[in-house]
């Protein structure tokens, strides 16, 4: 139980270049070479690059064409997300020696609550050296750590020394942290959110310190507080080991416009399944599926259907899908992308979402 008036102690750990990273370990030839992960179509896009590519430039979300513009010997590997679960399980495990305060953020990265660790150690510095060092052992990847008093300081450290670093963020440094670092790299802060900032003069967290509460709400609303406090180095968020996800899905964008229902069909079930398996390796029932439709013209669309009960398989997914799917056919225009995903997420075991399904 946490101390009133006692500082935390926060860990957030992130995998370096996790996807590139495991298949340098999977593959000794792609050592040391800029490669990226996803697809090197004309209209790909980089879901992970190696730090050998990101020294050309070369970044997750950046169109494939784009990429191999900046970096002409640049490799493209398809991914492998079960490869990539299967390693992050062993990384999760390794936290679970620690503390069962885990809040994950994705597959590569976590934040973790060691105030009061099941190994009894005093200084949270000394264990997130073990965590890295384990991570190293039993995966062979590297991962940096950021260690401070709370959430938003532990993930602002684990950036200062990538790849491979840990840097540490005390309450008495806290503050004067903050001040120097650009808002641009909070996290938080977007680049439409940075540029707003930087047309009212803000430009560090020390211009941000400068501004008071009413100023913050009127100009970024919701965000106002959070703005507010964290200038002061202040979050009060606590690690939540229960965090569910409001969402979970996947998208493709095709090398071809496509024009024909079974086409369409064939192009969306590799994302149904994937989305599938994240549900059954996570143990998460959904009930509300939504389509994505983005066309050869760059608008889109969604459709969104909720049943009444949790989805109990591929299948029963499959079919949902193809409900939002076939009554926008014939196109009037080529479909460029496609994306699935569900919401109204619950955790459940496999065997109670069946039971669920034919007990309505």
């Amino acid at each position: 139980m946490e101390t009133p008036g006692r500082p935390r102690k926060i860990i957030h750990v992130d995998m370096d270049a996790f996807y590139a990273s495991v298949e340098q370990r999977d593959n000794p030839e792609l050592r040391g070479l800029p490669i990226a992960v996803g697809h090197g179509e004309a209209r790909g896009v980089v879901a992970a690059a190696s730090y050998e590519a990101r020294k050309f430039g070369v970044h997750s979300a950046m169109p494939s064409v784009t990429a191999k513009r900046k970096c002409p010997e640049l490799i493209f590997v398809r991914p492998r997300f079960g490869a990539y679960q299967a390693v992050s399980q062993q990384i999760h495990a390794i936290f679970a020696e620690y503390t069962p305060l885990i809040e994950p953020l994705s597959l590569d990265e976590a934040y973790l609550d060691v105030t009061e660790n099941l190994k009894g150690i005093g200084v949270a510095t000394e264990i997130a050296e073990e965590i890295r060092g384990k991570i190293k052992a039993r995966t062979g990847l590297t991962a940096s750590a950021g260690v401070s008093y709370n959430k938003f300081l532990a993930k602002m450290a684990s950036d200062q020394r990538k790849p491979d670093g840990l840097f540490v963020i005390t309450p008495k440094n806290g503050p004067a942290f903050v001040e120097a670092l650009p808002v641009k790299k909070f996290h938080g802060v977007g680049p439409a959110t940075a540029e707003r900032m930087h047309r009212l003069g803000i430009e560090t967290g020390g211009d941000l310190k400068a501004c008071d509460l009413a100023f913050l709400q009127q100009h970024f609303g919701k965000s106002g507080p959070y703005f507010y406090w964290i200038a002061r180095g202040v979050d009060e968020r606590r690690v939540k080991p229960d965090r569910v996800r409001k969402s979970i899905g996947a998208e493709d964008t095709f090398s071809a416009d496509i024009h024909d229902f079974e086409t369409a069909r064939s192009g969306l079930q590799p994302l149904i399944e994937k989305v599938w398996r994240y549900c059954e390796v996570n143990r998460i029932q959904a009930k509300t599926v939504t389509l994505k439709v983005k066309w050869g013209d760059f608008t889109q669309i969604t459709r969104s259907k909720t049943v009444t009960a949790p989805i109990a398989s591929a299948g029963e997914l499959a079919d949902v899908a193809m409900l939002l799917l076939s009554p926008l056919f014939p196109v009037a225009k080529g479909i460029r992308l496609l994306g699935m995903s569900l919401s109204s997420l619950d955790s459940a075991s496999i065997e109670d979402k069946h039971q669920l399904a034919f007990a309505l």
